[in-house]
């Protein structure tokens, strides 16, 4: 007997040992796991102790996720520009930092807030929040001040991935935005007007709301990158090709919860103290609430988090299609049928994931996996979720009967005329830069007779080290006019001084710059 018991102790030691070893051993491998990985190796170690039980009190879910908001502050060099109109969409606008294409001078400094997504310093904020910043820095609750370095920015949907070097941070539990139901109670959390953490309440007052802001300055860079012969085509049909389609991703949770300029960037959660959306714009004539805010949803974050973890960049899948939504206020005069529900399928990408599954010009689609479609956010936000090589369903009306699609979607380089010119993209290694010709509509716009595109900058080379941007249009290079990389090769060598003189164009204006020889 005595024996059998020592069997049965030593046994249940080694089960422990075993079972111990085998979470620690589960716990490094979490550490450059996925984001979804983390939070669940978090949560499991650190339970949300929070009731939501019918009544309206929501000081549990504001004290769980408070400390994992933060404030962030950027900062930019002076660039001169000229000053806007007034337009009905101004109050995005001013949210978004002066992203619109009406150039503002820009700020010296701005803010806007962050959500902590993992221990080790992740952060998840708005691409606007950190677009063109010369330096960013998040102020943790705790009043310590980090730098922060810009893993990833994702202009199609308005989201960027930061990091901060610093641990044992405070983490706020990602939800699942599928579960969102019209009239439940969120909380935004965030540092609005350059306040301290802020939290205000309201209830969900839409899904899968677009408001058109990143669909139009998305519409504004493709038109810059058409040939002459297909903005000539866009001035007669006011039609965008099928390779300049919108990548742009709007499926917005719209709140009634109070939310200001400064708020961008920061935390939508449920009454359970879950991340459901990262505020990112609100509609106002005045810059400031006027009772509606809207924030992406976070499982859609998810995917555009975990990719900049994985990747470095977003690795979207397309089916490569041109649509236009059906019935209420659509004005679809070209459209030839009456049905007011789905999206009419306006052209089709050749060779693209809905070509190549025999989906043709004229089609509508229904659905999607099942799920009846409304409205553009409808197909663009699970299409958003989802990879290249990932498969979709479309339930497709075709002269009157429905039929099931299956699609493989493929990756940008199977649509948009971006995809295109940076495969075209040729590097000049003395300046760590590649470059695209400037098209024909960009010269028009700027008013100039040369010129060639900075498409990317290594990291640590030449026009890296003196801050020249991805976008910058250089005109001349050692006072040669430029409108090939031939050209600009061919003009590198003749230096004044052994200095390198050259002159180009953006948004801001013009500029002229040098820097040695090496």
């Amino acid at each position: 007997m005595k024996k059998i018991l020592g069997i049965t102790v030593l046994a249940a030691f080694i089960g422990g040992a075993a079972a111990v070893g085998g979470y620690k051993l589960f716990e490094r491998n979490q550490i450059g796991g996925t984001i979804s990985e983390k939070q669940d190796l978090y949560f499991a170690n650190n339970p949300l102790k929070i009731s939501s039980a019918g009544t309206a009190d929501f000081t549990q879910a504001a004290a769980a996720v408070a400390p994992g908001v933060v404030h962030i502050k950027t900062t930019y060099a002076a660039k001169g520009g000229q000053g806007g109109g007034s337009s009905p969409f101004e109050m995005f606008d001013d949210f978004f930092g002066g992203r619109g294409r009406q150039q503002q001078r820009q700020p010296r400094a701005a803010s806007g807030s962050g959500v902590i997504i993992s221990q080790d310093g992740y952060i998840v904020t708005n691409n606007h929040v950190v677009e063109n910043a010369d330096k960013v820095e998040v102020i943790l609750t705790d009043r310590r001040k980090v730098e922060a370095k810009v893993i990833g920015r994702d202009p199609n949907t308005d989201l960027a991935l930061i990091k901060v070097n610093a641990t044992n941070l405070p983490v706020v539990k990602m939800g699942n935005s599928d579960n969102v139901q019209v009239g439940e109670w969120v909380l935004a959390v965030g540092y609005p007007l350059d306040l301290n953490t802020t939290v205000t309440a309201g209830i969900v007052s839409a899904k899968a709301r677009s408001i058109g802001i990143i669909g139009r300055e998305q519409q504004q860079e493709q038109l810059e990158n058409l040939s002459e012969e297909e903005v000539q085509q866009f001035n007669r049909t006011g039609k965008l090709p099928a390779s300049a389609m919108n990548s742009s991703i709007e499926s917005f949770i719209q709140t009634d919860a109070a939310i200001n300029p400064g708020n961008s960037g920061g935390a939508l959660v449920n009454a359970n103290g879950e991340l459901i959306g990262i505020n990112s714009a609100i509609a106002s004539q005045s810059g400031y609430n006027q009772g509606y805010g809207f924030a992406i949803p976070v499982n859609l974050a998810r995917k555009i988090v975990d990719d900049f973890m994985k990747y470095g960049s977003v690795k979207r899948g397309y089916i490569g299609v041109s649509f236009a939504p059906l019935g209420g206020d659509y004005n679809n005069k070209d459209v030839k049928t009456t049905e007011t529900t789905g999206l009419y399928i306006s052209d089709v990408v050749p060779n693209g994931a809905a070509a190549a599954a025999g989906i043709k010009a004229g089609d509508i689609i229904k659905k999607v996996d099942g799920v009846t479609v409304f409205d553009s956010p409808d197909l663009q936000e699970k299409i958003g979720r989802l990879n290249p090589g990932d498969k979709v369903k479309l339930t497709v009306l075709r002269e009157g009967s429905l039929k099931d699609y299956a699609i493989t979607l493929k990756g940008e380089s199977s649509v948009g005329v971006v995809a295109a010119n940076t495969a075209k993209a040729v590097e000049v290694s003395k300046l760590g830069a590649t470059f695209v010709p400037a098209t024909a509509a960009q010269k028009t716009k700027f008013g100039i007779n040369s010129g060639v595109v900075v498409s990317s900058v290594v990291t640590g080379k030449a026009f890296d080290n003196i801050g020249v941007e991805k976008g910058l249009i250089i005109t001349k290079v050692n006072g040669v006019p430029v409108n090939s990389v031939a050209d600009v090769q061919k003009a590198l060598p003749q230096t004044r001084n052994n200095m390198i003189y050259m002159s180009g164009v953006s948004a801001q204006g013009t500029f002229n710059f040098s820097f040695p020889a090496q």
